[in-house]
């Protein structure tokens, strides 16, 4: 049985090997080789600070690592429109790993959400905020 943990770990895999693939036609010239590691950096890193957050060792903890795996994915929306820019005829790629990336952004900001709310209770960060005011 595939759980939601693992689907999404296969996925931010998969996400951060197409991008190694797709940049590794885009090293012929300076800015291709520069751009092309900003990104490789960028979605790798979504799956490492995912894989991360599977072992977090609390609550705090996954809320953390989800906030730069939210961050790295969004990093990662901007080099790929770096690239359709500067590299027209790559559309249908293109689009389709902007649309891994958007959905990426989307599941780990809600998961963190959640998992606030699950932390600081039905008011998020609110609720904690005036928790720690209470006890000045």
């Amino acid at each position: 049985m595939v759980t939601t943990r693992t689907a999404l770990l296969a996925r931010t895999r998969k996400f951060g090997i197409d991008v190694i693939r797709l940049c590794g036609t885009l090293q012929s010239r300076l800015e291709g080789r520069i751009i092309a590691g900003q990104l490789i950096r960028s979605a790798t890193s979504v799956g490492a600070n995912y894989r991360s957050a599977c072992r977090a060792r609390s609550t705090a903890d996954f809320v953390a690592k989800l906030a730069l795996v939210e961050e790295e994915s969004d990093e990662s929306l901007y080099w790929l429109e770096m690239v359709s820019e500067l590299y027209p005829g790559r559309e249908i790629e293109l689009r389709r790993l902007t649309d891994e990336a958007n959905q990426l952004v989307a599941i780990a900001s809600a998961s963190r959400k959640t998992a606030r709310k699950r932390l600081y209770g039905s008011k998020g960060i609110e609720d904690r905020k005036s928790k720690i005011e209470d006890n000045d």
